[in-house]
């Protein structure tokens, strides 16, 4: 959780923030003790994005707090940019909740202690899973020469090892990427190869990963044919991609003013909202849903796929309550896989991705970090295709 000063220092959000921050050096430390590193200067604090509570825009509140000291096996990253997706907002308004039933783009109307992705949110704190940033500082039981290298952070993090299903999220159960700084297991942290922007590196982990878990779990393979609705998102646009490296057959739904775009990244065919789906594919027709919309179209999923068909989610942003008739599924055969704690080789498997340029970044635009509102209010609007990405001032 974020350690706020005895008196924490609060900026004001959407302004142009100047003032400078004293700097004290950072210890590492080795196996014989403390030792100082050269040429390591980082500040003793750092501006970041506090969640303070469930509720709307006013819990979001810029603040100096301190910057965080790595303990043994743990890295400080410089933050170089910060992806916006979805849980960051449905985490602020306690959608988790299983009081919640309505879409993502429902509002707040009372507290809600079980709003979290584990129950509770630890507020105060740092949201942000997408992290780009450059390790600066390390405890003891890390890699000395991996200081100054630019790297991705894994933001689900399988610490009981990945025999097992229990899971951390950064920016959910502790402090995230919304930061100038932030402290993350060294092995957590992924070395990128890539002429990639900064930007366009952060756009990848979340989304990219939540797809190709996804991918992974339903083992998507050459000659598929994949549906996946909610094409134009972070996840949905991974997904088209991810997919169609593996050779399938994607059909992709999304709103018709962005048809064009989707069938760009990848899509074989795509289908707009409006459409009837079922009388236009016929049932039985798909091989794998991969769906992070749920709501009142479930049902017809279920009927599209074919008779050992696999329908796999890790959302419902229209909504999380769905009719579900047994007898589809079971006399179908139809395997459904829910999907939140990633599997060991999916975060590996996307950095060789991006170094083999076998996927591209949809950055749709950045901001400084003290204008995360109106990230999340364009982000709400759901006007654009990919993410939006914050750059820390």
């Amino acid at each position: 959780m974020v350690r706020l000063k005895s008196t924490p220092t609060r900026l004001s959000l959407s302004v142009d923030v100047e003032t400078e921050l004293s700097h004290c050096l950072i210890t590492s430390f080795d196996d014989d003790g403390p030792m100082q590193l050269e040429h390591s200067q980082v500040p003793c604090e750092m501006k970041a994005v506090v969640t303070t509570g469930i509720g709307g825009y006013d819990k979001l509140e810029l603040m100096r707090v301190s910057v965080p000291v790595p303990g043994p096996g743990e890295v400080v990253l410089k933050v170089l940019a910060a992806g916006v997706n979805n849980t960051d907002i449905n985490t602020r308004l306690g959608w988790y909740s299983h009081s919640v039933t309505q879409g993502t783009g429902g509002t707040v109307v009372a507290e809600r202690h079980d709003g979290g992705w584990q129950g509770a949110t630890p507020f105060p704190i740092i949201q942000g899973a997408d992290c780009c940033g450059q390790i600066v500082s390390m405890g003891a039981n890390c890699d000395k020469n991996r200081l100054g290298q630019r790297v991705l952070v894994r933001p689900c993090m399988r610490k009981d090892g990945f025999d097992r299903m229990d899971h951390m999220w950064m920016g959910s159960d502790f402090d995230g990427s919304f930061a100038q700084y932030v402290k993350v297991p060294e092995n957590e942290t992924f070395t990128v190869r890539s002429a990639w922007s900064d930007a366009q590196l952060a756009t990848i982990p979340c989304a990219y990963g939540t797809a190709e878990n996804m991918v992974h779990r339903a083992g998507v393979e050459a000659g598929m044919r994949v549906l996946v609705p909610g094409a134009s998102g972070g996840v949905g646009s991974a997904l088209v991609q991810l997919c169609n490296r593996r050779g399938a057959e994607i059909f992709a739904v999304t709103a018709a003013s962005k048809r064009d775009a989707i069938s760009r990244i990848g899509a074989h065919h795509v289908l707009s909202r409006e459409d009837d789906l079922l009388g236009l594919l016929g049932p039985e027709s798909i091989d794998v849903v991969i769906d992070n919309v749920a709501g009142r179209a479930f049902d017809m999923m279920l009927k599209l796929l074919r008779r050992g068909g696999r329908y796999v989610s890790s959302g419902a942003i229209a909504g999380p309550i769905v009719s579900l008739d047994m007898r589809v599924m079971y006399l179908k055969d139809i395997t459904l896989i829910g999907c939140t704690a990633w599997d060991e080789p999916v975060f590996r498997n996307l950095i060789g991705y991006v170094e083999r340029d076998q996927i591209r970044p949809l950055l749709a635009k950045t901001y400084p970090l003290d204008q995360i509102i109106w990230a999340q209010k364009d982000f709400q609007e759901k006007r654009h295709i990919g993410k939006f990405v914050l750059i820390p001032l």
